[in-house]
């Protein structure tokens, strides 16, 4: 399976409730027969991220995506057919803790093993 390395959006936020950085990836389509495989490479992810510093790693699929209400996440995420939705995100100190954190995650080689 292949590893998207730039999602359909990020978004970076700081919460009103912590001090905590938050760095979100959302909306990103996956064929559903890959799920098995992806929940395997997001949990080795996860692993990496921990062992550089983040403070939370979570990934998640959507299994029930049809609103009668809104803009479905799947338009959104540019889902076709046979797609779902699956979005992360990490919990770090501060923006600064944030940019070391990735700058060290980006730099590892298991991680980047994940995105050729």
């Amino acid at each position: 399976m292949a590893v998207v390395k730039s999602p359909t959006m990020v978004e970076d936020a700081t919460t009103k409730e912590s001090s905590h950085a938050v760095r979100r990836r959302i909306c990103l389509a996956r064929p559903e027969k890959n799920l098995v495989a992806y929940r395997r490479m997001a949990k080795k992810a996860g692993k990496i991220w921990g062992e550089h510093g983040a403070l939370e790693y979570r990934e998640c699929a959507g299994d029930d995506l049809k609103v009668k209400f809104g803009v479905p996440i799947t338009r959104s995420a540019k889902a076709k057919p046979g797609e779902t939705v699956v979005f992360s995100w990490i919990v770090f100190k501060s923006r600064a803790h944030r940019d070391r954190v990735h700058a060290k995650v980006m730099k590892d080689p298991r991680i980047t093993a994940m995105c050729d």
